[in-house]
């Protein structure tokens, strides 16, 4: 639908808006095009996590249609654990988990949430997954919560760009009309990266320990540890609490961890 107004100034992406990354895409063309909604959508932070066919790639600036400074500004990284461990507050879209528990928020919701987060001064994204397969489970194990985008259950696929353009569309018709939300004592919310340090090493004494048994169980332990900590929302005082904890533990036993 043809609507740009060239007598308007040109479109700045909000300054305070969530980092759309974008995880394994397939194709070129899918990525200028989820450039475009978020320009669409005043969002201007692109993260690409080793997209299939490499990065530049010549078809996605062709597919933007004048949001090649989306593109240009674009961050590349190997893993979805990199491209969020700035964040603390990481939304993965997916269909609704049958094996993880987590808030579940529809698009609407999803934004009132990230906007409140943001407008306390930190940091958030949303992560997509490739066209064909989605997200995997640990990378939804990553995020504090899902997007499920409640649409004909007889058809219910989007593609990539249409994705990020809905969830764009909510963030922009959000507006600041979102309700006050304060956390009692103190503490900044826990980066992804702080998170994923503590719980690393939480598993590798659960692991010594004997706790991931049987071994072909370990990973779906891992993820329910992750969820259950994750849904918890934990500030950067927590993380050092439970470290705390740990060591604590460590030297009754008469170990260290190392």
């Amino acid at each position: 639908m043809a609507g740009t107004d060239k007598s308007k100034a040109a479109a700045q992406p909000d300054a305070v808006a969530p980092v759309i990354i974008l995880v394994r895409p397939q194709l070129g063309e899918n990525i200028g095009a989820c450039a475009r909604a978020m320009l669409n959508c005043a969002l201007g932070e692109m993260r690409l996590v080793a997209p299939r066919d490499g990065w530049p790639n010549p078809a996605a600036e062709a597919m933007a249609s004048g949001a090649v400074s989306v593109l240009e500004n674009a961050k590349l990284y190997e893993t979805t654990q990199d491209a969020v461990a700035d964040l603390n507050l990481v939304l993965a879209t997916t269909a609704r988990s049958r094996d993880q528990v987590k808030d579940a928020y529809v698009p609407r919701e999803a934004a009132s949430v990230m906007k409140r987060h943001l407008a306390e001064g930190h940091r958030g994204g949303i992560l997509f997954g490739p066209e064909r397969a989605g997200l995997e489970n640990d990378e939804v194990a990553l995020a504090d919560a899902i997007v499920h985008v409640p649409l004909n259950p007889a058809f219910a696929s989007l593609n990539l760009a249409q994705a990020v353009l809905l969830l764009g569309y909510e963030w922009y018709q959000a507006g600041d009309a979102t309700p006050e939300r304060t956390m009692s004592g103190s503490g900044e919310p826990a980066s992804v990266e702080d998170r994923e340090y503590f719980l690393t090493r939480l598993e590798r004494e659960l692991q010594d320990g004997g706790f991931l048994y049987p071994d072909h169980l370990a990973p779906t332990i891992k993820r329910n540890l992750r969820n259950f900590f994750n849904r918890a929302r934990m500030t950067d005082q927590d993380v050092r609490t439970l470290h705390g904890v740990v060591s604590a533990l460590l030297q009754k036993d008469g170990r260290s961890d190392g």
